[in-house]
């Protein structure tokens, strides 16, 4: 019960607080939620991001460049021996 009553004192809070607001702030305050749900709700339960690739084509190229002479040994192809 606790919880629920420290979380309608936060709303309040906060309703009063955006209210304040100039009208072309409230755009930035509704981004700024928008952001913290979809980071919120992106993550894993164990905290880790939930990744995946075909949502975000820029996953599908982790590994492209771990291939010879990309590896290990970039420094003796670059610089030679």
């Amino acid at each position: 019960m606790k919880m629920a009553v420290r979380k309608e004192e936060i709303k309040q809070k906060l309703l009063e607080e955006v209210d304040e607001l100039p009208e072309e702030r409230l755009a930035e305050v509704l981004d700024f939620v928008g952001y913290l749900l979809t980071k919120t709700t992106s993550q894993a339960p164990d905290g880790r991001l939930d990744l995946d690739p075909a949502q975000d084509p820029i996953l599908k190229l982790i590994g492209i460049a771990d291939v010879e002479p990309f590896g290990h040994e970039i420094d003796k192809e670059l610089y030679g021996e």
